[in-house]
């Protein structure tokens, strides 16, 4: 069985998220289970806002450019997401969408997307811990041609889970993390040979 290439980010980048938390867990509970992963911090990928004309005068911009080069290496996508009114955040949003642009007559659509995988986790402070906006990523996502792990995981109270540290401090939800990041990398190997 093959070892998946894993993309892993949260969609926030607010200092101190509770979705970098939880990525950064699910990324090192990745590569216990065998598979290679690369972390993403989005603050380094700043992307402006979609605008059609912009882009038909510009190109895609270098940021997306690259994002999406490492969208198409992978086999599968880790994303911890916040939920911003019952949805993902337009950060998110817009990063997708820039990346599923094609760049020349003879690419393929949703190149980016299309035969990838992904796990979808959330963290809030609050007592859904952020599942109303996975149901939307995980629509969103299916939509683009990628395979949506059929169990998520959303923290909730994420204040009593995540440290000052940025480190998972409840031993419960650190294990429940890392078993379903192992059954999702035995799920993305598969699909991935």
């Amino acid at each position: 069985m093959s070892h998946p290439k894993l993309i892993a980010f949260a969609g926030s980048t607010r200092r101190g998220s509770y979705n970098a938390a939880v990525i950064a867990k699910a990324a090192a509970s990745a590569k216990d289970a065998g598979a290679s992963v690369e972390l993403l911090d989005l603050r380094d990928f700043e992307l402006p806002l979609f605008n059609q004309d912009l882009e038909s005068e510009k190109g895609l911009p270098d940021a997306a450019k690259r994002l999406k080069q490492l969208f198409k290496e992978c086999d599968g996508l880790l994303i911890s997401s916040p939920e911003y009114n019952s949805s993902y955040p337009p950060l998110l949003k817009n990063l997708i969408d820039r990346c599923s642009r094609a760049e020349s007559d003879d690419e393929a659509p949703l190149s980016a997307y299309a035969g990838k995988s992904a796990l979808l986790l959330s963290a809030s402070p609050g007592p859904l811990g952020g599942l109303r906006g996975l149901q939307n990523l995980r629509s969103l996502l299916q939509n683009i041609q990628v395979t949506v792990y059929p169990e998520m995981l959303s923290v909730r109270s994420a204040s009593e889970v995540i440290g000052e540290d940025g480190g998972i401090k409840d031993e419960r939800w650190e294990k429940r993390i890392a078993g379903l990041v192992k059954s999702y990398v035995l799920f993305a190997s598969k699909l991935a040979s």
